[in-house]
């Protein structure tokens, strides 16, 4: 059985509700009012936690990128003053904190850089996501673990050396592992879902979740069929809103249905003990011939 990994007031592992994260990440584009309505909605539909990405942008985007003009809501404007608009400060981030705490739901962060962590330690968060850029970067690891914080370890365009050089950096006791494909939208064929069970052999006491970039719903309910103790998509409010990640996304009614057929499998998968069950009885005594009833009806 894998280890169980306390994350604010719940734990996430074997024998636990599967732990439902609605990635808002930078689909805010900016603006605090966006980022509470996808607080909302990430309520409403029944998410455990909101996620949202912090970074530095001067030492998160190479310098040789710094001065590439591209097309944004704000006018035509380099790519580092883009990243800066995009960006949250103390100010936008207490209140979210204090949006989240009112709303009853967890919010945390992926930290990409190490200033980006003692940022966000001003908050105390329930955990931190390791994104799947930043799996190799050492420092940033071990400055993670010094927080001594449950981590998401997002897998995405990674080598299995890799995944186990960037564990050696990390609590394992503290650790969970995310199944990740680093495309936006990720093809079906592309999303490897079967990676679910090869971590869970790899990584015996570990929970193994699944974050999920694909169009639709059904390979994230069979991330859960095959053992997935949390998951993880983008939430929107509109797949054709300007953005990077807006059409990888699931819109507020997708992802309040992708949380209600969680909860339904999650009874429907039972515990694997064979039994007989009371409803069952009824056509037992009609349909079989030789009824030799088992002790052990529930």
């Amino acid at each position: 059985m894998s280890a169980k990994v306390k994350v604010g007031s719940r734990y996430i592992g074997e024998g636990e509700p599967v732990y439902v994260i609605g990635e808002i990440g930078i689909n805010h584009n900016g603006s605090l009012a966006l980022a509470k309505k996808l607080i909302d909605g990430a309520v409403f539909s029944g998410c455990d936690a909101v996620k949202f990405q912090k970074r530095t942008p001067e030492l998160c985007v190479p310098q040789d990128q710094w001065n590439i003009e591209r097309d944004t809501p704000w006018g035509r404007i380099t790519y580092l003053e883009y990243k800066h608009k995009i960006e949250f400060g103390f100010s936008e981030y207490e209140q979210i904190d204090e949006y989240c705490k009112a709303k009853g739901i967890d919010w945390f962060v992926s930290a990409w850089d190490e200033e980006s962590v003692d940022f966000i330690e001003q908050f105390s968060p329930i955990a931190y996501k390791i994104a799947s850029a930043t799996l190799t970067d050492d420092l940033l690891l071990s400055k993670l673990r010094e927080t001594k914080r449950p981590i998401i370890l997002s897998t995405g365009m990674s080598t299995m050396e890799e995944i186990d050089e960037a564990i050696s950096y990390l609590d394992r006791d503290q650790l969970m592992i995310a199944q990740a494909t680093s495309s936006y939208p990720c093809k079906e064929t592309e999303l490897n879902l079967k990676m679910i069970e090869t971590y869970k052999h790899s990584y015996p006491n570990i929970p193994i979740g699944y974050s999920g970039h694909e169009t639709g719903l059904a390979p994230t309910l069979a991330a859960v069929a095959l053992g997935a103790s949390f998951v993880e998509r983008h939430i929107t409010l509109d797949r054709a809103m300007w953005g990077t990640d807006q059409a990888a996304s699931v819109e507020i009614n997708g992802m309040f249905q992708l949380v209600k057929n969680i909860r339904d499998i999650e009874k429907a998968l039972g515990d694997g003990k064979k039994k007989i069950y009371v409803e069952e009885l009824k056509n037992l005594n009609k349909m079989r011939k030789n009824k030799n009833i088992a002790k052990q009806v529930v």
